[in-house]
């Protein structure tokens, strides 16, 4: 069954919000400030928590003030960026052509917003037994920091949503799991000399290959030892290193060296039991550096933390979800999103939003008009819902 046409105020909503430039780096501030006032218009107010600069901020607005019982929609308002990438249309136009609507963010996820946006008004004059909250946050793309500090501030405030739909683009078919996402620094210091003195020194970057071969040879027994998750693209946890810098000259033995690497663990896996292994044989090494230089070693950095995320195909936002997008089945995702921190503080969640993840990230990004009816629809069915707990 087709659902009804796009509503146009829906498509401008849409296209309003990609021509913000909201790449991580950037101040999401203009675009949160348009739906605060856009949301004030209709009386609603809104919670704005702000990051320790206050150039970024979380919206939490709830439709239907009083009831006993709320649903979140979830979206954040940050973009990856485009530098480097072979676009066809300016990423910020938001061009609609050939029933698509193109540009950054278009796909992840600023369109779920818009269309959350665009029903806010029959939000507000629903009969459902249940508030809409919004909870639009900063910095998912880089961490999904500004979702931690939003749900802190319900915590603080006494608000208690019973369920939370995150909107990233799944093609309209509620996701019940994805993986995790942990990222870390381990800077080496060694010790410099010239390099026909190398007893007399302390290779950093030598030192951090042990470490990198380390990561890799877990990376191999998660292949090869662990329990399969079916469902998933890639039904183990996995490990990589993703960047590497070290040395300044060919005939200096190198003081520093840096890498970067992550783990993505199955819903069933402890990322950070992994974690605790690279820095145990990290540990294991510092010994034998110390004997030559007192001062060497290693020291991690946290970058992202960003929990596995399982939800039920029984809970009743599953359900929910399943009968609003009228699918027939749920799914599992292979990229992180909010909906491990939302599950964490409680909160029962479900994946579900328009457009594909394939289209996410890419040159001419997009999301088909005939998905954003599809989320249209299941939002106005919100409206006639009777329950969620």
């Amino acid at each position: 069954m087709h659902p009804a046409p796009l509503e146009p105020r829906a498509l401008e909503l849409a296209r309003t919000l990609v021509q913000f430039n909201t790449v991580s780096a950037n101040a999401n501030l203009p675009l949160i400030h348009f739906i605060r006032d856009e949301l004030a218009r209709l009386g609603v107010k809104s919670r704005l928590t702000h990051n320790a600069d206050r150039t970024k901020a979380n919206l939490f607005a709830t439709l239907g003030e009083g009831k006993p019982a709320g649903l979140i929609l979830s979206g954040h308002t940050d973009t990856v960026p485009w530098d480097g990438q072979d676009w066809t249309v300016d990423p910020l136009a938001a061009v609609v052509r050939d029933d698509r609507l193109y540009g950054r963010g278009s796909a992840d996820m600023k369109s779920f917003i818009a269309l959350a946006l665009a029903q806010a008004e029959r939000f507000l004059a629903s009969e459902a037994p249940f508030a809409i909250h919004f909870a639009f946050s900063y910095d998912e793309e880089v961490g999904c920091f500004g979702v931690k500090e939003l749900i802190a501030d319900l915590r603080e405030a006494g608000i208690a949503p019973v369920a939370c739909i995150v909107g990233e683009p799944t093609g309209m078919v509620p996701a019940i799991a994805h993986k995790g996402v942990y990222r870390y620094r381990c800077c080496v210091r060694g010790k410099e000399a010239h390099s026909s003195l190398t007893p007399q020194s302390v290779n950093a970057i030598e030192m951090a290959a042990r470490v990198i071969g380390r990561v890799r040879d877990m990376a191999e027994t998660f292949e090869r030892e662990e329990p399969r998750y079916e469902g998933f693209d890639v039904p183990f946890s996995t490990a990589s290193v993703g960047q590497f810098h070290g040395g300044i000259a060919d005939n200096v033995v190198p003081r520093d060296a840096e890498f970067r690497y992550e783990f993505r663990d199955l819903p069933t896996a402890d990322a950070r039991a992994m974690q605790a292994e690279v820095e145990a044989y990290a540990r294991s090494l510092e010994p034998a550096m110390q004997r030559v230089a007192p001062g060497t070693g290693f020291r991690f950095e946290t970058i992202c933390e960003i929990p596995s995320f399982l939800g039920s195909a029984d809970d009743e936002v599953t359900r929910l979800a399943l009968r609003l997008a009228g699918a027939e089945r749920t799914t599992q995702v292979a990229f992180g999103t909010e909906a491990g921190l939302f599950k964490q503080a409680g909160i029962r969640t479900v994946v579900c939003g328009p457009g594909l993840i394939a289209q996410a990230h890419q040159p001419d990004e997009y999301v088909t008009l005939d998905q954003l009816a599809r989320c249209q629809a299941f939002l106005q069915g919100l409206v006639a819902a009777r329950r969620i707990d």
